[in-house]
């Protein structure tokens, strides 16, 4: 059977090429297979010291998970499926974040969901003018996973929960500002610096980047940071958006987006980054399954995915529709109780 990656090593760099350029890179289930299987398989090889991930697209590093696929798992209730595409995603995810040797990531195009999920958690995660990356998912009737709950509130101020709830695109100087890249280069730089990673001898990869790399241009994200921490900082989705009353672009963009995507997403989306700002991330993720089991079953993210990735008419119709419709409370004891087994599952694990 193909495979949507390449995997090469050259001398003491361990490379895997995401290969999928007409789905945009998005994660099926080989693709994360794959991945897992090469990373596992380098972690012990002592002649890999770092690993480089690219991409063979000139317009996304990676897209996202393949959201489609768990769409059609979810109509045919075949649940087990769904958990288990997420349970090797997530895995995949926590193995990055813990891998013993350097992780590097080169972010030319779009990096969405999952594909923050192999990029945000590595150590190094280089960023072109070319780059946008963002958190979509409440726009189909689902949460910011992948780990999000872990890094989104790690974010400068409430920049994560700004971009978690809207699912606004952040730049390349957006995202060096905010912490979800490491470095910028000039995108006509970036095959230099990838063919000197791959030529590295040993632990000269800071030299390697200092090189390459620059300085971000100015970050329109940074320079809103007040406006952003003063309306996203702490309250409900509501009072979000009741702040929301000056009359620039931003804030009508911001309150259009909070009043039309997934009220239910919303709601659920602010409790999980508040939570996972205690949690760690193997927590997080643990919250992230369990609660991608609950709702892959509501009506929300089938309606979520067919408006925006299947029938692209981009007029879903959500259930309950509004964001002042949506009981708070129950939204609060769900996750009290998830979050109080996760907790225990990984205290148990631990003894």
């Amino acid at each position: 059977m193909a495979s949507f990656i390449e995997t090469h090593v050259h001398g003491n760099v361990a490379e895997i090429v995401l290969d999928r350029p007409r789905a945009l890179n998005a994660l099926d289930g080989s693709m994360i297979r794959d991945m897992y299987a090469a990373l596992e398989k380098w972690r012990e090889d002592d002649a890999v010291v770092a690993v480089l991930v690219t991409s063979s697209s000139d317009r996304a590093f990676c897209a996202g998970g393949d959201i489609k696929s768990v769409r059609q798992s979810a109509l045919d209730r075949d649940h087990n499926a769904v958990h288990g595409f997420f349970a090797a995603e997530y895995k995949l995810n926590a193995l990055i974040a813990n891998y013993p040797k350097p992780y590097v990531a080169l972010i030319d195009g779009h990096a969405m969901g999952g594909g923050l999920g192999i990029s945000v958690h590595g150590t190094v995660r280089v960023v072109t003018e070319n780059a946008v990356l963002a958190m979509p998912e409440t726009a189909i009737g689902f949460f910011p996973d992948v780990g999000a709950s872990y890094f989104l509130p790690r974010l400068t101020g409430a920049t994560g929960m700004y971009l978690g709830l809207t699912g606004a695109r952040a730049s390349a100087a957006d995202a060096v500002a905010c912490g979800l890249a490491t470095h910028f280069v000039p995108s006509d730089k970036l095959d230099a610096l990838a063919g000197d990673i791959r030529s590295m001898s040993g632990d000269d990869l800071d030299a390697v980047l200092a090189r390459h790399t620059t300085t971000a241009p100015a970050s329109e994200l940074e320079e809103r940071r007040g406006e952003i921490d003063r309306v996203f900082g702490t309250g409900t989705v509501t009072d979000m958006v009741e702040r929301l009353t000056a009359d620039d672009e931003w804030s009508k963009q911001t309150r259009e987006a909070l009043t039309t995507l997934a009220p239910s997403s919303l709601w659920i989306t602010a409790e999980l980054i508040r939570r996972g700002a205690d949690l760690t991330l193997e927590q997080c993720l643990d919250l992230e399954l369990v609660l991608g089991a609950e709702v892959t079953r509501n009506a929300d993210f089938i309606e979520g995915v067919r408006a925006v990735l299947v029938d692209k008419d981009r007029s879903p119709s959500w259930n309950p529709p509004a964001i002042d419709d949506i009981d708070s409370e129950a939204i609060e004891a769900l996750f009290t109780e998830i979050t109080a087994d996760v907790v225990e599952s990984q205290a148990s694990h631990s003894r």
